[in-house]
Order: C-alpha cells, then sequence, then structure tokens
C-alpha cells in the first residue's frame, strides 16, 4: 500500500513537472519567434530607408552647383537620421537615443551650411555664424538632456566641476604664495 502511494505521487509529481516544463518551452519558443520578427521588421525598415535615399540622391542627379550640394547633404542627412532612429527604436537607449538627436542636429547644420556656400561675402559669413550658433545650441540642448537624464557618473562629472575650479584657484594662490 505504502509504494502504490509513493509510486501515484512520483507519477503526479512528474505530470506536474512535465506540464510545467511543456508551458515554458512553449513560452520560450514564443519569446525566439519575436525577435525574428523584430529583425524582418528592421531589416524591412533598413531596406525602405536605403531605398529612400537612393531615390533622394537621384532627385540631385540632375541639379546643378550649389543646387546639387545642398540636395546631396540633406539627402544623406536624412539617411543618418533615420539609421540613428531606427536604432534607438530596436535597441532603446539613453546613448541611442542621444545619437539620434546629434545626427538631426548635425544634419540640419550641415545642410544649412550648404544652403550658405550659395551666397558671398558677407552676408555667406553671417549665415555660416548663425548655422553654427544654432548647431552650438542644438548641441548643447542634447548635452543638458541626456546629462539630467543620464548615468549618475555624468552628474557626478558636474559635481567635479566646481572642485577643480577651486583646486585651481588654491593652486593659484599657493602660486602666488611661492
Amino acid at each position: 500500500m505504502h509504494i502504490k502511494l509513493l509510486s501515484i505521487g512520483a507519477a503526479v509529481a512528474l505530470a506536474f513537472a512535465g506540464a510545467a516544463q511543456a508551458q515554458s518551452s512553449s513560452s520560450a519558443t514564443a519569446q525566439d519567434h519575436k525577435p525574428s520578427v523584430d529583425r524582418k521588421a528592421r531589416k524591412a525598415e533598413e531596406d525602405r530607408i536605403n531605398a529612400e535615399y537612393k531615390a533622394e540622391k537621384a532627385k540631385c542627379k540632375d541639379m546643378k552647383g550649389n543646387e546639387k550640394a545642398v540636395c546631396e547633404a540633406d539627402a544623406k542627412g536624412k539617411e543618418k537620421v533615420a539609421k540613428a532612429e531606427l536604432k534607438a527604436k530596436y535597441d532603446p537607449s539613453p546613448a541611442n537615443e542621444r545619437k539620434a538627436a546629434e545626427e538631426k542636429a548635425e544634419h540640419e547644420y550641415k545642410v544649412a551650411k550648404e544652403k550658405c556656400d550659395a551666397q558671398k561675402g558677407k552676408e555667406e559669413s553671417a549665415c555660416e555664424k548663425d548655422a553654427k550658433a544654432k548647431y552650438e545650441r542644438a548641441k548643447s540642448d542634447i548635452k543638458a538632456k541626456y546629462a539630467s537624464n543620464g548615468r549618475k557618473a555624468s552628474s557626478g562629472s558636474s559635481a567635479r566641476t566646481p572642485a577643480s575650479t577651486s583646486g585651481t584657484s588654491a593652486a593659484s594662490t599657493s602660486g602666488t604664495s611661492k
């Protein structure tokens, strides 16, 4: 009687273990299936980006001079921005989001700079200075945004800045006392 109960208990335990294993393996296959769908979708989006870039670049083919340079810079910039955004979409991280924002700022700067080349003299110089100022402002905004949202080490580096300035004043004070 005791042996029958043990064998029944063992059979029930094995049945539960088999059911649990079957359930975990079916969820594992569902998880394994999902990334392949993401890979396919990502590949399709990469192909779309490449096709758009080729189409944009083909539009530039018939253009001449500065107009062509602006068109090509715009096409290349759009491609870089789209690829950076795609990476941020499928591999979300602050670093990838920052890279996408930096690519947008750089794209705008390069296109604006190319447009400035169409102008002459003081107008060109003023245009380039304005484009550079906008680019630097965008870069500092990105840096500030991702420094506050970023790692703890980023906030620690800003805390080190006052210490380093006080260290330089102490060094300059000790330098004057010598």
